[in-house]
């Protein structure tokens, strides 16, 4: 049995009825107080969170935050700098042969370029060295993937739950008609389990699934042109091929403006 999901489906109905339970209120920090309420929040963020994990698995979500610090990153290294490596590797491997790159995979910062130029030099065929790295491409994209499925599913859970939390509120409302000072705790659930649920998922679940998808098609790109360096430096292409090949992934703009530096060079 997978107990997880079973927890998941326990801890969500915990929370929620915790929240019920909960008589909330707002909180003495000036304007910033009326849109704070501990029911709505454990209605909205419980049951968000109780959803991801009956969906997916637990191991998967703590991955999937982890991964979510690449929004925060640094963008992906420059391809026309990663051209200009190719083309040095290639210049040295025509001089001294693939054993002299030995030292310049060692001080390679990207380990996928690391292990591709390794391929090269053990001596590896072209074939074997594409079916290597396109497998590893393959399963980094399903990583990506599972990423992208859970921040959109969040996207969809904290509105949905804000929802759940508004019908709540309006029940609590009900029940205290007769009693005028017990209708603001819940037109607080109503009104701000809502706002929690737009704002979470709007503003940061589904934005972040967004940009992993950006950040994984950049990553994506680079390994291409990785392996299409590797490929030509494997079969001995000469430099000046080497780099007119590679410049197809630039921009036409990035092409002109590699080009220029060449020649001032």
């Amino acid at each position: 049995m997978d107990w997880m999901t079973l927890m998941g489906f326990f801890f969500g109905m915990f929370l929620i009825v915790m929240g019920i339970a909960q008589e909330g209120g707002g909180y003495t920090l000036g304007p910033l107080g009326a849109f704070l309420d501990f029911p709505s929040f454990l209605i909205t963020f419980g049951g968000s969170i109780a959803a991801t994990l009956v969906n997916y698995p637990l191991k998967q979500v703590a991955k999937t935050f982890a991964v979510a610090k690449k929004v925060f990153a640094e963008p992906d290294e420059d391809t026309s700098t990663l051209i200009g490596q190719f083309v040095t590797l290639s210049q040295r491997a025509k001089k001294e042969g693939f054993l002299a790159l030995e030292k310049d995979a060692a001080g390679m910062e990207n380990d996928f370029m690391k292990r591709a130029v390794q391929l090269v030099i053990a001596g590896q065929d072209a074939n074997f060295i594409q079916q290597t790295l396109e497998t590893e491409i393959n399963f980094i994209q399903e990583r990506h993937k599972i990423g992208q499925e859970i921040f959109n599913a969040m996207s969809n859970y904290f509105p949905a739950f804000g929802m759940i939390g508004t019908i709540i509120g309006l029940v609590k409302m009900l029940r205290v008609l007769e009693d005028p000072s017990q209708i603001a705790a819940g037109m607080a659930v109503a009104l701000l389990t809502t706002f929690y649920g737009l704002v979470v998922g709007y503003l940061v679940c589904l934005p972040i699934a967004g940009k992993l998808k950006r950040r994984s098609e950049s990553e994506l790109v680079i390994k291409e042109i990785i392996i299409r360096g590797v490929l030509l430096l494997q079969t001995g292409t000469t430099p000046s091929l080497v780099e007119a090949n590679l410049q197809a992934y630039l921009e036409p703009r990035l092409r002109q403006l590699t080009m220029n530096t060449r020649l001032r060079s």
